[in-house]
């Protein structure tokens, strides 16, 4: 309840961005060291202040935050939460999709959180969804082993509608589309250029189809089917998607929709079982 909340409030500060004057950086940067558009700084404490205050959460975790944030013990929970406040933020100021980013584990510390309840595998995740804020502002969530489910929010009743359970990438792997910034193909290693180059050359060649936010750019290949990829680079040597509240998250949400996320590093290696928080 608290993460829809959220994420209703992020939409509507999203739909009035140009009328409240919230186009625009902040003038900081973030734990990652990315730019801080003013939009990033007021989804964050949306999220902060609605998790914080639902007395499920123990400990937070957020992009734009250095350190986790441990919620006072009197409003203490069961729960630990990582996110993306506002994903794809730079598209924010030409109107283009924008989205958030979500992963929930069980804290395991008996009494009070420590560090060590969000510094955790993929494997642990509880539930892990995503809202993107396009045309429609749509929630797609997943409760591990019970599938992916979407959920449209009609503004007219303020509430998120059920609108498909058990979403599935297309039979046979769908369209034959591939999705990432060829702007970096000059710093990528061979074998990323030779599967890029095999997929533009075959008799069949996949499109191109790449929007810049990773939310809108998983949604449509979760529904069309095709290729999201975001290598590491000779700028970027270790990846540029954050594990705990990007690659986490999505993986999960990939895997309970019939696909794979692999973080490249071994053949058919999960993100969610290879790599550590």
């Amino acid at each position: 309840m608290a993460l829809q909340l959220a994420c209703k409030a992020t939409s509507r500060a999203c739909n009035k961005a140009g009328i409240a004057m919230l186009f625009g950086l902040a003038g900081e940067v973030n734990s990652t060291g990315d730019d801080q558009k003013k939009l990033d700084v007021l989804s964050n404490e949306i999220f902060i202040d609605a998790l914080t205050n639902c007395g499920a959460c123990a400990v937070l975790v957020s992009e734009e935050n250095e350190d986790p944030i441990f919620v006072p013990e009197d409003k203490a929970g069961r729960f630990v939460v990582a996110f993306d406040p506002l994903d794809g933020s730079s598209n924010i100021d030409c109107n283009v999709s924008t989205g958030t980013i979500f992963a929930v584990y069980e804290k395991k510390s008996e009494k009070n959180a420590t560090v060590s309840d969000i510094l955790r595998t993929g494997n642990d995740i509880l539930v892990a969804g995503y809202c993107m804020y396009g045309a429609a502002t749509e929630l797609v969530i997943s409760f591990k082993g019970h599938g992916v489910h979407r959920f449209t929010l009609d503004p007219s009743l303020g509430e998120f509608v059920h609108i498909q359970a058990h979403v599935q990438l297309p039979e046979g792997g769908g369209k034959k589309i591939y999705s990432c910034n060829e702007g970096n193909s000059r710093n990528w290693d061979a074998a990323i250029k030779g599967i890029i180059g095999k997929w533009k050359d075959s008799d069949k060649p996949y499109a191109a189809r790449y929007v810049g936010s990773m939310v809108s750019d998983v949604h449509r290949t979760i529904l069309y089917g095709g290729v999201y990829l975001y290598p590491a680079d000779a700028k970027s040597k270790h990846g540029k998607l954050r594990v705990l509240y990007e690659g986490f998250p999505m993986a999960f949400i990939m895997e309970q929709a019939g696909g794979a996320a692999s973080c490249g590093m071994f053949k058919g290696a999960s993100i969610l079982r290879t790599l550590g928080g």
